[in-house]
């Protein structure tokens, strides 16, 4: 019911993840990333406890591999999950259960990965990370690249309802954290023109929470 790709942007250092899915609010279960420390998706049959997981394990500096496979031995049904990770070193991490729905796979690639259930086909990740590395742009353009690869390229099996993208840079809060938590129509396209809004204004809004006296015009009456 889902295809994801989690990335790292080897420039900024910035990690981030984007996802779409036919069930609802899917960003707000599976899309998880710190700043500093990597990134994670955790789908299918999806357990949100599986994020944070990998992201302490991470934290305390495994790497991809070892943090999911630490993280899926205290996982009570494996074979229900399916978790993608990368590291500060942009190795990856795939973990793809037996059980997962429909066709379903996975790949990695240059600083990040992708994987999908429920798919059209079983190319859709690999379309996804040949549009990642292919992009150019901010981290968030690249992502936003990889799920439209992953559209034109068949996407999921039936119609998807949700979307999301999560981009974190230096701060412990999301540099950017854009839903759409259901959509009759497009959800990826509801994120690609909240990304085109949001992207010009994101580094003023890092300035606003850490130096207001140096953030741009608010446009607003009263302001000066």
């Amino acid at each position: 019911m889902t295809f994801s790709i989690v990335g790292r942007c080897a420039q900024s250092g910035q990690f981030g993840v984007a996802i779409s899915s036919s069930s609802p609010a899917v960003a707000a279960r599976c899309a998880f990333a710190k700043a500093g420390v990597g990134a994670v998706a955790t789908q299918n049959v999806t357990n949100p406890a599986l994020g944070p997981l990998v992201l302490d394990q991470l934290r305390q500096g495994a790497d991809a591999p070892a943090a999911l496979q630490t993280a899926m031995a205290s996982e009570g049904f494996p074979q229900y999950r399916q978790v993608l990770a990368i590291d500060g070193r942009g190795q990856s991490a795939i973990h793809s259960g037996e059980n997962a729905l429909g066709i379903w796979s996975a790949t990695s690639g240059i600083n990040c990965a992708a994987g999908g259930n429920l798919l059209a086909s079983a190319e859709i990740p690999a379309a996804m990370v040949a549009g990642f590395e292919q992009a150019e742009g901010t981290l968030g353009d690249r992502l936003i690249a990889a799920m439209m690869a992953g559209l034109a390229a068949g996407g999921e099996a039936g119609p998807v309802h949700s979307a999301g993208l999560l981009v974190v840079d230096q701060q412990d809060w999301p540099y950017a954290e854009l839903r759409c938590d259901w959509s009759e129509t497009c959800p990826i396209q509801n994120i690609v023109e909240a990304w085109a809004i949001y992207k010009p204004q994101a580094d003023a809004y890092v300035t606003r929470a850490l130096t207001p006296t140096d953030a741009p015009s608010y446009g607003v009456p009263g302001d000066e």
